[in-house]
């Protein structure tokens, strides 16, 4: 049997966006992106370890605020190329901005307005 990670067709940087939904509500929480190591360290940890950009290393995520997503299910698109992480968002809240979903501005007449608020200052998560 092939190795889970081999059927998917990573982009030429070696990620695929990864997208963090509620396993309950089916809201959708954030978006990120995996790499091979950061996906198998997922399956075998059962909490959501991503690959940051940025920083270009391995992202587990909650590690500074705590707001880590326990992994309830794992799909995969039908091109092979988008991950759907069903999840447990422990602490309620998922944004970096300390909302409980990075989506949480709508555009209304061709304006982003914001439709959450904010649940914790993220200056008091981030110490």
């Amino acid at each position: 049997m092939s190795d889970f990670l081999d059927s998917i067709k990573w982009n030429p940087d070696g990620l695929a966006a990864a997208i963090a939904q509620d396993a309950k509500t089916g809201e959708v929480l954030m978006m990120a992106w995996m790499n091979r190591e950061s996906l198998a360290l997922t399956q075998q940890e059962g909490i959501a370890v991503y690959w940051s950009r940025s920083r270009q290393k391995l992202w587990r995520k909650g590690e500074s605020s705590g707001h880590t997503q326990k992994i309830k299910a794992i799909q995969l698109d039908c091109d092979g190329d988008a991950l759907l992480l069903k999840v447990e968002q422990v602490g309620n809240i998922a944004c970096h901005t300390g909302r409980r979903s990075c989506f949480y501005r709508s555009l209304e007449e061709n304006q982003w307005r914001e439709n959450a608020g904010v649940l914790r200052n993220p200056e008091e998560i981030y110490k």
